[in-house]
């Protein structure tokens, strides 16, 4: 089941023209989900699978981050000041605190971010295949990053983002990602957010273990074991041992793109952990 429309609404979020997805039971918990960092990536990319999945049980808001989808793509200096206070500053417009929040790879890092700076505003953390803790840079992470236009280069990305290859021979996903990744502006905000070195990038995304102790919420990390892009010993497998509250699940045969490859399990997992992990 996948909805057809990408349109979602738009409006001023503190001080950008925010574009974002909203669905759900009128009754549901909030629940906020924050994509990643790839080229082409957006929202509706990263959830459109899940949110028909999700919307009967609760209130799902997916916003594109400032410099992504169709938010605006200011001429900035981007850094997770920039991505962590334009998120506070949808939750509090939005009214949606205590949230829970589902954040993938670079929206796993922002997740932890906004809940060490405001604790009282998080119910639940699930983090998938999630950035915020200091690993070396890997090629894939690399490649990604340094991605430069060509429906060859998203073809070759989306093999190192899956475990099943044959999601790069699918040509309306790579064509998809790839127009997405030359829409007016796109390619200039994405290639100024992360220029090389990019290990400087995966340490700026990165909290100190003292302020991932001081993380006491219910958490469950999510990881792919084929990951190639964020390896799950040097990541997911450490926040789990640092996080007080932390569970933690790894998907075989599965890449970064544990939404995607796992859509159903994965969904049962999250309602299962958001409607019965105290």
């Amino acid at each position: 089941m996948e909805a057809k429309v990408e349109q979602g609404v738009f409006e001023t979020i503190g001080g950008y023209r925010t574009h974002y997805h909203e669905a759900g039971a009128g009754e549901g918990k909030p629940l906020l989900l924050i994509h990643g960092s790839g080229p082409g990536v957006s929202a509706w990319a990263n959830w459109r699978l899940v949110f028909p999945l999700l919307a009967d049980d609760f209130q799902l808001y997916a916003p594109d981050l400032v410099g992504f989808g169709q938010t605006e793509k200011p001429r900035i200096t981007y850094s997770v000041d920039v991505w962590v206070d334009h998120l506070i500053a949808f939750i509090e417009q939005k009214n949606l605190a205590p949230v829970s929040i589902i954040g993938n790879s670079l929206g796993g890092a922002l997740a932890l971010h906004i809940a060490h700076r405001r604790p009282e505003w998080i119910d639940k953390l699930i983090l998938m295949g999630s950035a915020g803790i200091r690993f070396q840079l890997t090629e894939g992470l690399d490649k990604v990053w340094g991605y430069e236009p060509s429906l060859e280069n998203m073809r070759n990305l989306i093999r190192i983002f899956a475990y099943d290859q044959t999601m790069a021979e699918k040509d309306d996903l790579v064509e998809m990602r790839y127009k997405a990744s030359i829409q007016e502006g796109a390619h200039e905000s994405y290639a100024s957010m992360f220029p090389a070195p990019r290990q400087r990038w995966v340490d700026e995304l990165s909290l100190s273990e003292e302020a991932l102790r001081s993380i006491d919420k219910p958490t469950l990390l999510i990881h792919g074991r084929e990951d190639r892009v964020l390896p799950v010993a040097e990541t997911s497998w450490r926040l789990a041992q640092l996080l007080p509250r932390a569970e933690f699940h790894m998907f075989s045969q599965c890449g970064h793109w544990t939404q995607i490859e796992k859509t159903e399990a994965f969904c049962r997992l999250v309602k299962h952990f958001l409607k019965n992990n105290g």
